[in-house]
């Protein structure tokens, strides 16, 4: 439920120009969104605010009677968020996944920090999605279609299923063909259809339930392979690291594409400082890198 302190705002936003599609872009929401702030403040009130037109929306005589006792007060709040704004204005606070974070984003901060030593970077490790229109978070990396309502996604690479196990995991060396990947244990991440799907996607029947443990973080999934308990169908950003040192192979030269992608997504709003537009301009020139590399790899590998 949005806060009391959240509608009145809301309303007095409205208020000052007449138009929610105006106010929603500045928030970073829907229009709808708008609207059924301002009946909710109504419907709490028991008397309505404002006379709507084509036009827009004007206050009525008891919307202007409240509109005059907020504006002056949320007038100053705004000023002192602002100075807190400059004052936070080098900090970036980004949330994703566990697993992305350990094997993607964190090793490639340090290239960050040498060009902008001045902007600090908190990342947080969230398996849930975050409110940024509400939280105290500046940017979200995403694992999805990127069709987030009310927000601005930047599109960063689309990862690839590939089977991985450990180099000493015995007769690993056997493996020519997906089918026998049903010969090894199978290790699954929370979902468990992976497997199946991908067995499907080469013709390959198989039971609905394949057996072998499952690992509700990649991260886990990943170092299971490492410890020689089977074979793992793994995005390839999360191995690249353990691929190159030799941690992991890979087993099959197959990639499986994911429709699925990463995104970086943000409110207009906060994309306007200066401190998250360049990380996120630094987070799509990382993911242009990885894809050239990746490329260099693929033909390298045939």
């Amino acid at each position: 439920m949005v806060s009391s302190l959240s509608l009145l705002h809301t309303f007095v936003l409205v208020g000052r120009v007449g138009r929610m599609r105006d106010v929603s872009t500045a928030m970073s929401v829907t229009p709808g969104a708008i609207s059924q702030r301002i009946r909710q403040l109504e419907d709490r009130l028991g008397y309505r605010l404002f006379t709507r037109s084509k036009a827009g929306v004007m206050l009525n005589p008891a919307g202007q009677a409240l509109f005059t006792s907020l504006d002056e007060a949320f007038r100053k709040i705004e000023t002192v968020d602002q100075r807190l704004d400059r004052r936070l204005g080098k900090r970036v606070t980004v949330t994703t996944m566990g697993s992305f974070a350990s094997s993607w984003l964190v090793p490639r901060l340090k290239d960050f920090a040498r060009r902008y030593p001045e902007t600090d970077v908190i990342v947080e490790a969230e398996s849930r999605v975050v409110d940024l229109a509400n939280e105290p978070v500046d940017l979200a990396i995403r694992h999805g279609l990127g069709d987030y309502p009310g927000l601005l996604s930047t599109w960063l690479m689309a990862p690839e299923l590939m089977v991985v196990a450990s180099p000493s995991l015995p007769k690993v060396d056997t493996v020519l063909s997906p089918a026998d990947c049903l010969r090894f244990p199978l290790l699954h991440d929370a979902d468990r259809s992976d497997w199946r799907l991908w067995f499907e996607a080469h013709g390959i029947a198989t039971e609905r339930d394949l057996k072998g443990p499952s690992f509700n973080d990649d991260y886990l999934l990943v170092r299971a392979a490492m410890s020689n308990q089977g074979l793992a169908l793994i995005r390839d950003v999360y191995v690249d690291e353990e691929l190159r040192s030799g941690q992991l192979v890979n087993v099959l030269n197959i990639r499986w594409p994911s429709k699925f992608a990463y995104y970086a997504v943000t409110t207009a709003k906060v994309l306007q400082r200066p401190a998250v537009r360049n990380f996120v301009d630094w987070l799509s020139e990382q993911a242009d890198l990885a894809r050239r590399d990746d490329w260099r790899q693929k033909h390298e590998e045939r």
